[in-house]
């Protein structure tokens, strides 16, 4: 039961996917970070029969890039692009670290947070507008594979705000079952991306790797440490990185 209700916590926390309301305690969100890979696999599952109904019914890129790039919003109801966004905002502004790291509670949007969100949504959709459901195995490991990184990288990186949700979650989690779990996923999406994407699969690895160094020396630079609207910036990155290597890949 502790494992369900580990799920429950997961979906409740990081999706809009109907799941019964448990206790928020230290002992039931022991598990939830190993879940959360789930939700990605969900969403891609989702853009997937998007994609192969846009091919089917002749639906035009525009149309296709668009809902293809708010999907993932629909499904999680945004909580990672409103990381995104603030975190924008607190890059932008070049201030201390303590400053930014105010910034990023701040419940105002800034002008960087709209343009990044806005340049973020109009490129995904760009690079989605190309896609085919023929990439759609590829482009479903994508949203598995940055939260078995986030998750990972929120157990064991050091969090830059004591206090906070993210590391609420970090002192729960099951570090051992975290990491274990992140491997799993991991290999599962090269296993997937060797048999579809072929030698796509050694760059899809190579920039996941490097937007997890990026994320870790960023964080420790400009934070003191990771955040969970810091975890929600490189989740969206890399989601949008891998993105790009899969579907500009696929033309070379």
């Amino acid at each position: 039961m502790r494992v369900i209700r580990s799920l429950c916590i997961a979906l409740s926390t990081y999706s809009r996917i109907p799941a019964p309301q448990v206790e928020w305690s230290e002992e039931n969100r022991k598990y939830s970070m190993c879940f959360f890979p789930l939700i990605g696999a969900v969403i891609g599952l989702l853009l997937w029969g998007w994609l192969y109904l846009c091919d089917v019914l002749a639906i035009g890129p525009v149309l296709k890039g668009a809902a293809g790039a708010l999907l993932p919003i629909f499904v999680t109801g945004g909580i990672h692009m409103d990381g995104f966004m603030d975190t924008s905002d607190a890059l932008a502004s070049w201030q201390s670290r303590e400053r930014r790291l105010e910034i990023l509670k701040d419940s105002h949007v800034g002008a960087f947070a709209v343009l990044g969100c806005v340049g973020y949504l109009l490129l995904h959709a760009a690079l989605l507008s190309e896609a085919s459901a023929t990439s759609g195995a590829l482009l479903c490991c994508v949203f598995v594979l940055s939260r078995a990184l986030s998750a990972w990288a929120m157990a064991t990186f050091r969090s830059a705000r004591p206090q906070g949700m993210l590391d609420a979650f970090a002192q729960a989690a099951h570090r051992r079952m975290v990491t274990v779990s992140c491997v799993v996923y991991a290999v599962l999406c090269a296993v997937v991306w060797s048999v579809f994407g072929g030698w796509l699969t050694l760059v899809c690895l190579l920039a996941a790797a490097l937007c997890v160094i990026y994320y870790r020396h960023m964080a420790y630079k400009q934070f003191g440490g990771v955040t969970g609207d810091l975890a929600g910036w490189f989740l969206q990155v890399t989601e949008l990185v891998l993105t790009a290597v899969i579907v500009l890949g696929g033309k070379l």
